[in-house]
């Protein structure tokens, strides 16, 4: 036998009330177009955390926009590029030592900016592999462009 009332409701707290006893009303607005405009409906996916690092990739291959069109891309979304160097060639590495080398200048928080989804990898193995460890780190990838499908 209990001291104090029994609620049979699932949803119920341990005191017996039901979230609707204790939630806060919100007014909301009745047409859309009263609703405050935190991001623009363009410039949504420009959003970035506060204090963040913006880091822009440009690689240098064959089958990716030209070296210029990419850095032009990443200017145009607000990537410093003063000091701005050309990616080396082909030194013999391997895609996985070029990435591990990348994530050592990256810390989490900072924004990888790349013009073409791409830039990340050779095939759609190495693409998915990068991002998911740019994700793991807390780093944030934009992508500003898919040219081929």
């Amino acid at each position: 036998m209990t001291d104090g009332p029994v609620s049979t409701s699932p949803a119920a707290d341990a005191g017996g009330r039901a979230p609707a006893d204790y939630a806060e009303s919100v007014a909301l607005p009745a047409t859309t177009e009263a609703v405050p405009v935190i991001v623009s409906e363009n410039d949504w996916w420009a959003a970035r955390p506060a204090g963040s690092r913006l880091v822009g990739l440009v690689v240098a291959r064959d089958d990716l926009p030209s070296v210029i069109a990419q850095r032009d891309a990443l200017a145009g979304f607000g990537v410093p590029i003063e000091g701005f160097r050309h990616p080396a060639p082909e030194t013999g590495e391997t895609w996985s030592e070029r990435l591990t080398r990348l994530f050592g200048r990256l810390t989490a928080g900072d924004v990888v900016v790349v013009a073409d989804k791409h830039a990340l990898g050779r095939t759609v193995d190495e693409e998915t592999h990068a991002i998911a460890e740019l994700r793991r780190r807390g780093i944030i990838v934009k992508v500003l462009g898919h040219s081929r499908g």
